[in-house]
């Protein structure tokens, strides 16, 4: 039986649609939203990736259920080698992947959340985490908790608006990410309560931070990274305000966050690499990679898909072929032969990377690029080849997986219908 996490969850914090009965609301028909939208839109062009997506939605299936444990989600699932033998091993426990699972999972079929969830659904998963972000002071978090909440658990979580305004109004530097899972939080929320500080907030600090080649850093300011630092912004960086902007644009019309988002995803597609890569670090300052490895098969099956599918969805450009090469590589990659999915298992294989000691070579292209922007130590490829594969896989990475594929609609329904100012999306609750 589904536990009743609305009750638990303080009155403020509780959906502004609850009938205190103690029941879950019915399942909303989210019109347009499903598995056919974007995976039909990707096989119109490559019939192979649509086989890819669909091959890799049925291991995040197989694998999700393996990482959760009593309510929550782990924060890895590891292969170690135990007397000879190879098993795979949980660890930790982690609140932004369950939110991110909780996300991921609203997507799938009630069976399929169930069979994940021990007989729970995402909207059992977001209330518990919105109950377990209150008394967190991880922003990213609580971000996710709030977005969470709203997109999965049908309600505004007040408590974690309010700590996110406090945050975000402060002088303190907050990550990149962490601020653009805010403003995608307000934006999934704002149909159930008053968030436009957050989403006033969020977006001022991302607009701010864009360099003059369309990129991101990775803090803000970029100031908060250090002297060698500064100047770069990951992939991650990139992405989440890909998305959030595009969002943005859905829901309020802004062609300011619209065309902030078609820049960075134009610039960060341009510098794809030859094999599909997404590389790691870019330099925020002329726009080219610092860093490329390690290359993470998150980047290439769901995060680059989610945020380039949600501004094709918000009316940007469409970025198909670059997610297609992306999600190639995932198959055929040039740097190692080992299968990075393991199907049998529920896995996808996080990375593949240098092998060097202590993340090298990162460290030395940061401070020689910080030096002279450009400047590369020659020979690095040569000593320190991109041949190690991480046998690990985290919750969220299939998460996003099922995100990216299965959430479309959702950035188009962000849009005030013709009645008011209401997102169509769960009017009816």
């Amino acid at each position: 039986m589904p536990i009743d996490f609305q009750h638990s969850l303080p009155s403020s914090a509780r959906s502004v649609s609850s009938d205190h009965s103690g029941q879950q609301p019915p399942p909303v028909e989210r019109a347009g939203i499903g598995v056919v939208d974007r995976l039909e839109a990707i096989e119109s062009v490559s019939r192979k990736t649509r086989i890819q997506a669909d091959r890799f939605l049925n291991v995040a299936k197989r694998g999700l259920p393996r990482m959760h444990r009593r309510g929550a989600f782990v924060h890895t699932l590891r292969a170690v080698n135990l007397d000879s033998n190879w098993t795979e091993r949980l660890e930790g426990d982690s609140l932004r992947y369950t939110a991110i699972a909780a996300l991921g999972l609203s997507y799938a079929d009630r069976a399929t959340q169930q069979q994940v969830l021990d007989g729970d659904t995402a909207f059992d998963l977001a209330h518990a985490c919105a109950v377990r972000a209150t008394t967190s002071a991880d922003m990213g978090a609580i971000a996710l908790s709030a977005w969470a909440a709203a997109e999965a658990g049908r309600f505004h979580s007040l408590p974690l608006f309010r700590q996110l305004v406090q945050i975000l109004a402060s002088d303190a530097p907050v990550a990149t990410v962490d601020c653009a899972w805010a403003l995608s939080a307000g934006l999934a929320a704002r149909q159930f309560g008053d968030t436009q500080d957050v989403v006033s907030l969020a977006t001022t600090r991302l607009m701010s931070a864009r360099s003059p080649a369309g990129l991101f850093p990775h803090m803000l300011p970029a100031s908060a990274s250090g002297r060698f630092r500064a100047h770069i912004g990951c992939f991650a960086d990139q992405v989440y305000p890909i998305q959030a902007l595009s969002r943005l644009y859905a829901a309020q019309s802004n062609t300011e966050a619209l065309s902030a988002a078609e820049v960075c995803a134009e610039r960060i597609c341009a510098l794809q690499g030859p094999g599909g890569q997404w590389w790691w670090h870019y330099d925020t300052r002329n726009g080219v990679v610092v860093e490329g490895y390690p290359v993470y098969s998150v980047h290439q099956h769901a995060m680059a898909p989610m945020a380039l599918l949600d501004l094709r969805e918000a009316g940007g450009t469409d970025h198909s072929q670059a997610i297609i090469r992306g999600m190639y590589w995932l198959d055929d990659h040039p740097e190692v032969s080992t299968p990075l999915v393991a199907s049998e298992k529920g896995v996808i294989w996080r990375k593949v990377a240098r092998r060097e000691p202590r993340k090298l070579v990162r460290a030395v292209s940061a401070v020689t690029t910080s030096l002279l922007p450009g400047l590369h130590v020659p020979g690095l490829d040569t000593l320190f080849p991109p041949i190690r594969v991480d046998y690990e896989c985290r919750p969220y990475e299939l998460g996003w997986l099922m995100y990216a594929w299965l959430s479309g609609g959702v950035v188009a329904q962000l849009a005030p219908n013709p009645a008011g100012d209401m997102p169509a999306v769960f009017k009816e609750i």
